[in-house]
């Protein structure tokens, strides 16, 4: 390889997104901002390793070191991520950057490195899901226009029953969507990220004006809100909750549409939905709705005993789900601070 790998943490790199700012591929998953997030809350290791040049950033493929007593030890690119694609461009080649973390990997002990987004050429995803991105322009009545009717005929709608969307970036407005997330999760049987997550989403991106909090009410009642993250001209869907008792007055759907319109007079370029599963079609439907391009977010996992990528996920039961569904949102909170930091 004709350059140096470098492993910076970039929680300690001073002008780390201004590096990034340097390579058009970086997105906000790359920055020091979700970097922190994710090791403050759950105190996983940041190793990035990183090619640069006096020119800016070559080649990236950031890795967190994630501890589990369920798990083993293991190299994750990145933690609670949807994607996080190398970046490589010059003449870096992937198989050599990959090589590079393989036998740092070996010696620390590692038991996988799983790779989140991207493509290896010749081998086989574990998993994979579905990516949706919307090109945006100063024109909010273009932008309009590409929607399908049902995603039109939702927007108005929730304007016509009189739901609300404000834009915020408080604390308050962190914890009020935290209260729709914990219903949310309940309702889908799963335990929701604790709040000391949201509380660091906070401190270092919706503090920061790197994101913001798109609440819907229907009179004094907050019914729905999401959180958007923000980097460079790249606009990112992260999280959604609602409360289930007003789905019929379509809210998530403004809340989006405000959101999209806001990226969009900021002078954003692209939008992101975020990632969803095969088996959720109609989060799919929902997505596809709004004039999206569809892509495919390919997940990689290697096996550093067996010297080989793992073919085959493991067969997951649902039936968790029937079981924190029935627990009340307390306990659901304990268990989402206990087992979140070992899922990773």
């Amino acid at each position: 390889m004709p350059y140096d790998i470098e492993i910076i943490n970039p929680v300690d790199y001073c002008g780390w997104d201004d590096l990034l700012a340097s390579n058009p591929e970086s997105t906000f998953f790359h920055t020091a901002a979700w970097a922190k997030v994710l090791s403050e809350t759950y105190n996983y290791r940041p190793l990035y390793f990183t090619i640069r040049d006096d020119k800016g950033l070559i080649a990236l493929i950031p890795m967190m070191e994630v501890k589990s007593i369920f798990t083993g030890l293991r190299g994750v690119s990145l933690p609670f991520t949807d994607y996080c694609q190398a970046i490589i461009t010059g003449r870096c080649q992937l198989q050599d950057m990959f090589g590079f973390i393989k036998e740092y990997g070996r010696k620390c002990n590692w038991k996988f490195i799983e790779i989140r987004g991207g493509n290896y050429p010749d081998e086989t995803a574990v998993s994979f899901f579905y990516g949706h991105r919307l090109k945006l322009t100063p024109n909010s009545e273009q932008i309009f226009s590409r929607f399908d009717d049902v995603t039109k005929r939702n927007i108005r709608k929730a304007i016509r029953e009189g739901v609300e969307v404000n834009i915020h970036r408080s604390i308050d407005a962190v914890k009020e969507f935290c209260r729709l997330h914990y219903i949310t999760r309940k309702k889908h049987g799963l335990p929701p990220q604790p709040w000391s997550f949201f509380e660091k989403i906070y401190e270092h991106i919706i503090s920061k004006s790197l994101g913001f909090i798109a609440v819907a009410s229907y009179g004094k009642i907050k019914i729905a809100g999401s959180v958007f993250f923000n980097f460079k001209e790249k606009s990112l869907y992260k999280f959604g909750a609602s409360d289930f008792k007003y789905q019929h007055l379509r809210a998530n759907n403004l809340v989006m549409w405000e959101a999209i319109k806001l990226c969009a007079q900021n002078g954003h370029q692209n939008f992101c939905f975020g990632r969803t599963e095969p088996d959720n079609t109609g989060l799919r439907r929902f997505k596809c709705g709004w004039g999206t391009e569809e892509q495919i977010i390919n997940y990689y996992k290697y096996d550093l005993q067996q010297n080989a990528f793992v073919t085959e996920a493991p067969l997951v039961k649902n039936s968790h789900r029937r079981i924190f569904g029935s627990m009340p949102i307390p306990l659901l909170k304990i268990f989402g601070s206990l087992l979140y930091k070992h899922m990773g």
